[in-house]
């Protein structure tokens, strides 16, 4: 590949076009194609012109937009919890998250969970999740310890797995769990776009938390975290909480009116993997419903770059270390885009 792909000056979409050249583009976290969603886009320079640019000011501040409170609610209510929080990322969301919960027991990681996860450095888990989650369970019911928090992504999004927690019903009930999930791949996609929170297990002894993006799927820039009253109301009294600025009201203005047009687009999205799934023989990992397709040809990327097509393709976790090619779907891809990638692969 000689083209500059570091240098893109256009919005994404299912195509870019690069030196005049036009590639069809399958790439990106866009699963819901809300980028270039003209009904979104309205809603949301309609927020821009109710709420202006951005608001600086701390959540704690003694004057406030009421826009903040009726997206957390929203939210809460769409994605089935009983409580909510927003910040300006995904990562301000895990780390204060992650910061403010961590004391309350003996932390354990799961394998390949996202660096917005990590308190410090990169906690090493070189196993399966199957694996893990045996020897956590073992772990946990022998040992003397009464309190722990288990972190981990609710899903693998390079090698397409989605995890099941129920597992955790199998810890004895006398040991008090806090499970904290990112869902920053999930939510807006997986279990009908409700996400993982409302699988998660409701036991006496577990309290779970959810944290995502929401500038993936719901194509907003803004962290949301998941939970009970009570946690929610402990993250909301953390100096970071109050000490951040919101994202922007408009962004939230686009979310909460937004709700059939996410619907829409996840209807269109299913229909794409559908299409892909009847006309290729898949050689890597995917989850049914999830957008994403993993390949184990390691020179699909240049190959199919010869037919002006663009994957996502880079190496995992190490630079020297083999390609990892995935094609990504989105709602904007067409049929004609979807057959023509069938075709060259």
């Amino acid at each position: 590949m000689t083209s500059d792909f570091k240098s893109i000056s256009q919005p994404f979409s299912n195509t870019i076009e690069i030196d005049g050249t036009a590639y069809l583009y399958f790439g990106g976290t866009a699963y819901l194609g809300i980028p270039q969603n003209e009904e979104f886009i309205k809603l949301y320079i309609k927020g821009i012109k109710l709420f202006g640019l951005n608001n600086g000011t701390s959540r704690a501040n003694n004057i406030q937009l009421g826009i903040y409170n009726e997206a957390e609610n929203v939210a809460a209510k769409r994605f089935g919890a009983e409580s909510a929080l927003i910040t300006s990322s995904g990562y301000l969301a895990a780390q204060l998250t992650v910061k403010a919960l961590s004391t309350t027991g003996q932390v354990i990681y799961a394998p390949a969970t996202h660096p917005a996860l990590w308190l410090e450095n990169q906690p090493l888990v070189l196993k399966s999740f199957s694996d893990w989650k045996a020897e956590t369970i073992q772990l946990i019911n022998n040992s003397k310890q009464q309190s722990w928090v288990i972190i981990s992504n609710s899903m693998n999004n390079l090698f397409p797995e989605i995890y099941d927690f129920s597992f955790l019903e199998e810890i004895h009930g006398d040991k008090k769990i806090m499970l904290i999930v990112d869902d920053s791949h999930g939510i807006g996609i997986n279990n009908n776009g409700l996400g993982t929170y409302c699988d998660l297990p409701k036991k006496d002894n577990i309290d779970a938390v959810v944290v995502a993006s929401m500038a993936k799927a719901l194509g907003v820039d803004a962290g949301l975290v998941l939970g009970s009253k009570e946690i929610i109301n402990k993250l909301k009294n953390t100096n970071t909480f109050v000490g951040a600025s919101p994202p922007p009201a408009a962004a939230l203005y686009a979310f909460i009116n937004g709700n059939e047009i996410y619907k829409r687009a996840w209807n269109s999205l299913q229909k794409n993997i559908e299409l892909l799934e009847s006309k290729i023989k898949i050689s890597g990992k995917f989850e049914a419903g999830f957008p994403v397709f993993h390949f184990e040809d390691s020179n699909l990327a240049e190959r199919l770059f010869t037919h002006k097509i663009l994957i996502s393709s880079f190496s995992y976790p190490n630079a020297n270390d083999a390609l990892i090619n995935r094609i990504v779907l989105s709602s904007w891809h067409t049929n004609a885009d979807i057959l023509k990638i069938s075709s060259v692969i």
